[in-house]
């Protein structure tokens, strides 16, 4: 995807991208658990709301900063630049990945305050145990896997509601409930609700979610080969930004350019 657009406006797209993320999941998750004491019912109305939220929330950032609101997304996106497909430099990725939990924080503690709860509450609830963390791995791993593999089939135009479908099945087909982001687990420290994690389990899950990461890269390059370059040269004033868990394609038919 080809952005005209300097880096702190895809930093703002990217930290109010976040941020939204981070809304629409704790604050469904509180939302849910107030109406439904069934757990079972309160993870249905959470899981989808938040894949409904994150498919928009692409569709709408996408165009503008590529949409990765998620630091291992990020890091797919540099590591295609370093093995010679298109991607962030190094300063990029850093200053997505700063607004990414930034905007993470903001968002958790603001559906704390919208829900008028006491905001910036560390989260109470521990999620340790091996398995847990084997479940991260693996819901980390698909997601990237799912992206790198329609962008390496030029499917790109699915990404957003693939990404949608794919978190809410893992949300429940995985033991951790699919954090699947460096950034959100550590946004959800910042609320002691349904969906929150306590700090003391943020280690484990975010080293598990970089593990994963390589994994979903290193399967989507033994499955569907090296990344591509481009077929045309962007113009050398235009940024090159990689969508959602790192395209790299210089022109990404999947959204429209921004001006």
């Amino acid at each position: 995807m080809t952005i005209h657009a300097s880096l702190p406006r895809r930093a703002v797209a990217e930290l109010v991208g976040t941020a939204g993320l981070l809304v629409v999941v704790i604050g469904s998750g509180i939302q849910a658990a107030e109406l439904s004491r069934d757990t079972g019912v309160a993870l249905v109305a959470n899981s989808l709301a938040s894949a409904i939220g994150l498919g928009l929330i692409i569709t709408l950032f996408g165009p503008l900063s590529g949409a990765h609101l998620n630091p291992v997304v990020t890091l797919t996106s540099w590591w295609a630049r370093r093995t010679g497909g298109e991607g962030l430099g190094g300063r990029e990725a850093l200053v997505y990945t700063a607004a990414q939990t930034a905007g993470a924080i903001g968002g958790a503690v603001l559906a704390e305050v919208m829900f008028g709860r006491a905001p910036g509450t560390f989260s109470t609830q521990i999620r340790g145990g091996g398995h847990l963390l084997v479940g991260e791995v693996v819901a980390t791993a698909g997601l990237v896997l799912v992206i790198q593999g329609l962008e390496r089939i030029g499917r790109p135009k699915l990404i957003p509601a693939a990404v949608a479908g794919y978190i809410a099945a893992a949300i429940w087909f995985t033991s951790s409930g699919s954090f699947a982001n460096p950034a959100g687990t550590i946004g959800r420290a910042f609320s002691d609700s349904f969906t929150g994690i306590a700090p003391r389990s943020l280690p484990g899950f975010i080293a598990a979610q970089v593990v994963g990461g390589v994994l979903g890269l290193a399967l989507a390059a033994l499955l569907y080969g090296s990344t591509r370059r481009g077929e045309r040269q962007a113009p050398a004033d235009v940024v090159r930004v990689t969508g959602p868990a790192g395209a790299i394609s210089p022109v990404n038919p999947a959204y429209e350019t921004i001006g």
